[in-house]
């Protein structure tokens, strides 16, 4: 029993783990991190192995939830960064007017900013993410689109700041 759960585990290992670390290593922008996050993801599934059903979508569910938490902590960062800069001198800087669009997905809500990752970031059909989230096809369709036009809707108020 055990040896055929570890040859499972290896196998499964062996078919997503490239996909996956390359699909984080689009949203974390870094090799070392992208691995981090892909290993991190796979001990979760390890320690939950004979409980999850479906283990390619806990593994990518899993890394998105472990990426905005990378994501978070890099902000945090920046605004400590900031303030000390901010403190530090005479006349503060004026805010960075061009938002990247790794910042605004990562600023949606998680009904919208998944299906994002998975739909965009992952190649994942349609059809994929709705299994994959639970939700129907139609909702996902309507996630994305709502998604898209708040996206949309950022990066007009951006432009229009700069012009």
């Amino acid at each position: 029993m055990k040896r055929s759960r570890e040859k499972a585990a290896s196998e499964l290992f062996a078919a997503l783990y490239p996909r996956l670390a390359g699909w984080v290593r689009r949203l974390v922008d870094d090799d070392d991190t992208a691995h981090e996050i892909a290993s991190e993801a796979f001990t979760r599934l390890w320690a939950r192995w004979t409980t999850v059903a479906e283990p390619s979508g806990f593994l990518y569910v899993t890394a998105a939830n472990i990426v905005r938490d990378h994501w978070r902590k890099l902000e945090r960062e920046r605004r400590a960064v900031r303030r000390v800069k901010t403190e530090a001198a005479v006349a503060p800087h004026p805010e960075q007017t061009d938002p990247s669009v790794r910042l605004l997905v990562q600023s949606l809500p998680e009904r919208l900013r998944v299906p994002i990752l998975l739909h965009y970031y992952a190649d994942m059909p349609i059809r994929e993410v709705a299994a994959l989230t639970g939700r129907r096809e139609g909702t996902v369709k309507a996630d994305l689109h709502a998604a898209r036009e708040l996206l949309r809707a950022h990066l007009r108020r951006s432009v229009d700041h700069t012009l």
